[in-house]
């Protein structure tokens, strides 16, 4: 083990690390700060920070606010992120796909990862209606709080639903938020019996979503597609057809990043998987 940490040291470039972790300070939060407060929080001199800044401004991955000691993130930071986008997998089978399934129910189509506790909107397709706009892509939503998160948390037991969520309470966000992680788990495995996740109005007031998971060649479930109806109830005639069409749109996805055919479904039992 110690050479082994020997070897990292000897690759890693600090001044690049501290740089990351500069620009990992910005949240959807917390889209603004100081150079002062990002000194005290990555416990940096002052001057450090100051060149780091500059360094990042030159390059467009932070911009000044204005006059004033504050710095957002910059078009860089952006660009990055699209060109990574653009460049999964995933979002190029998707579009075909999410276009299909908005044309063929009206609605707007989205797919959806996880990133650790957050789902992650990597594309969309915009429904028939303007006078309802879907969330973008990009946009981050709590997974224990949404129908989409209980799909792409589906794969992990109980003991690695408590490694991510160790806290005796989960943050509350609606009053159908699960506060607990059985409570957690019992939704999702709920779901999984299904192969689909409803959602009317439980997370959003007078939206509902209807999702499918997307299995990748190992049979893990790898994201999720989903539509937005802008009712707070769907009728049981139109929700059945609706969700004939988002789990045909999953299955399609699903053949062609696993290729295979008969890819489909949960092929391996939860109690496998490892927290990630």
């Amino acid at each position: 083990m110690a050479n082994d940490k020997t070897t990292d040291d000897r690759y890693t470039v600090p001044a690049l690390m501290r740089g990351l972790q500069l620009l990992m300070l910005f949240s959807r939060d917390e889209r603004e700060l100081t150079g002062a407060e990002i000194s005290r929080r990555l416990e940096l001199p002052r001057a450090s920070v100051f060149r780091m800044l500059q360094t990042l401004e030159q390059g467009g991955f932070v911009e000044r606010v204005g006059d004033g000691a504050y710095y957002k993130l910059g078009l860089a930071v952006l660009r990055l992120g699209f060109e990574f986008l653009a460049s999964m997998e995933l979002t190029e089978h998707g579009r075909p796909v999410l276009e299909s399934l908005r044309d063929g129910c009206g609605y707007s189509a989205h797919l959806v990862v996880r990133d650790a506790r957050d789902v992650v909107f990597i594309a969309k397709v915009a429904g028939r209606s303007a006078l309802f706009h879907s969330i973008q892509v990009g946009a981050r939503l709590p997974a224990h709080a949404t129908v989409l998160g209980r799909l792409l948390l589906s794969d992990l037991d109980l003991p690695a639903l408590r490694q991510l969520y160790p806290e005796p309470e989960l943050p509350v966000f609606t009053p159908r938020t699960p506060t607990t992680v059985e409570q957690l788990k019992a939704l999702i495995d709920q779901d999984r019996a299904n192969g689909y996740g409803v959602s009317q109005g439980g997370f959003e007031t007078g939206i509902s979503t209807i999702a499918a998971p997307v299995f990748n060649d190992r049979g893990e479930v790898a994201a999720a597609v989903s539509i937005s109806v802008p009712a707070q109830q769907v009728q049981p005639g139109e929700l059945e057809v609706l969700i004939q069409h988002v789990r045909a749109a999953a299955t399609q996805l699903t053949e062609r990043i696993s290729h295979s055919p008969s890819r489909g479904g949960w092929q391996t039992k939860p109690s496998e998987k490892k927290v990630a």
